[in-house]
Order: structure tokens, then C-alpha cells, then sequence
């Protein structure tokens, strides 16, 4: 298979950041499903979380998938739950330091899940869990940091990126690197190179 034959169904750059930096040669192109609605629907049918990110890294790939005839398309979700509670992208700064406020001296988890999907079949799925404790802080603090950090932030479930001065926020962290960041990226390339698809 040709190593171009890979869609990612994101509209993340940090997931883009991942599997470019991994040496995947693929393109990108955002599925703009209404997650918004999924979310509220799987809610009320008394979904958890992981299985809204399954279900969403599903639907996004295969939207994606029906205008990409024979590629891997790469589909990807990520919920923030903290204590039964669903965080969603700040949407802006006001509610930012709003989400950094709750999450403030708790645990939360990341829930991340990835699928590949080739004309609207499933090949392979794949989830994992992060647990993140925050650290206490204060408002000062919490200015600081989103000043330092800036609009970057609203591209972050809980108004952090790990990789750059979020890290300040955390006491504890116990999970994968890179499904904090959005993408189990080692599950996913061991099934990229089984297929061919990328460098073995």
C-alpha cells in the first residue's frame, strides 16, 4: 500500500503534530460531525465516556471514509471526565479559567479512543485511559498561566497542553504521553505497519 493512502478524519493539530512527527506521511480532513449532538443523545441513553469516544472516532472515520475509496482512515476522539462530569473544549477564555477552576486539586481522566477504518469497515480499534491530577492553585496562578499558554488553550478538553507550560498544572500523571495528547499513537503505528502503511 502506498504510504500516502492515509486519512486522518481530525480537525486536531495536536494529533496531526503526533503522527507527522512519527514519520507517517498521511493527509488530514476534518469529518465536522456534530459531536454536540452525539454527546447529548449517548448521555440520555446512559452512555459513558469511553464509549462516546469509541462511537465518535467511529462516526468521524466513516464520514471520512466513504470519500476516500481503499485508504486507512484514521479516526480519533477524546473525552475529559472528572467525577462523572463531561468537559468539552473551552469556548473561550472566560470559560477556560472556568474549566481550570473545577478541575483545580482533582483527578480527572482522559479517555482516549482511535480506530482505522478502510470503505466503511472497521480494521482495528483501540482505547486507553490517563488519569490527571491537578495540583491546587490560585486565581494568580491561573492568570499566569493562561496569559503564558494563550488561545491555545481552546484547542484542549481541559484547557491545558501538556507539552508546553500546562505541565505546570499537574501534581500526577498516570497514563500514555501521547493518549494525553489526543492519539494512542505506539497501538497505532504496530497497526500501520502490520498493513504496510507506514516504515517497519
Amino acid at each position: 500500500m502506498s504510504k500516502t493512502n492515509i486519512v486522518l478524519a481530525s480537525a486536531s493539530e495536536s494529533r496531526a503534530a503526533v503522527l507527522s512527527a512519527a514519520g507517517v506521511n498521511f493527509t488530514r480532513e476534518p469529518s465536522n460531525i456534530d459531536e454536540e449532538f452525539v454527546k447529548t443523545k449517548m448521555r440520555d441513553d446512559g452512555a459513558t465516556g469511553l464509549q462516546v469516544a469509541e462511537t465518535l472516532a467511529i462516526k468521524k472515520a466513516r464520514l471520512i471514509s466513504g470519500q476516500h475509496p481503499h485508504c486507512l482512515v484514521i479516526g480519533a476522539d477524546q473525552m475529559l471526565d472528572c467525577e462523572g462530569v463531561w468537559y468539552d473544549k473551552p469556548v473561550d477564555m472566560a470559560a477556560a479559567r472556568e474549566t481550570l477552576k473545577n478541575l483545580c486539586g482533582r483527578t480527572h481522566q482522559l479517555l482516549a479512543a482511535v480506530c482505522v477504518m478502510r470503505d466503511g469497515a472497521v480494521l482495528w480499534s483501540h482505547h486507553e485511559s490517563a488519569h490527571m491530577t491537578m495540583r491546587t492553585f490560585d486565581d494568580t496562578f491561573i492568570n499566569w498561566y493562561l496569559e503564558a499558554a494563550g488561545p491555545d488553550v481552546l484547542q484542549s478538553v481541559g484547557a491545558y497542553k501538556l507539552e508546553d507550560v500546562g505541565a505546570q498544572l499537574f501534581d500526577r500523571i498516570n497514563g500514555d504521553y501521547f493518549t494525553i495528547l489526543g492519539l494512542p499513537l505506539l497501538p497505532l503505528l504496530g497497526f500501520l505497519r502490520n498493513k504496510g502503511a507506514t516504515r517497519s
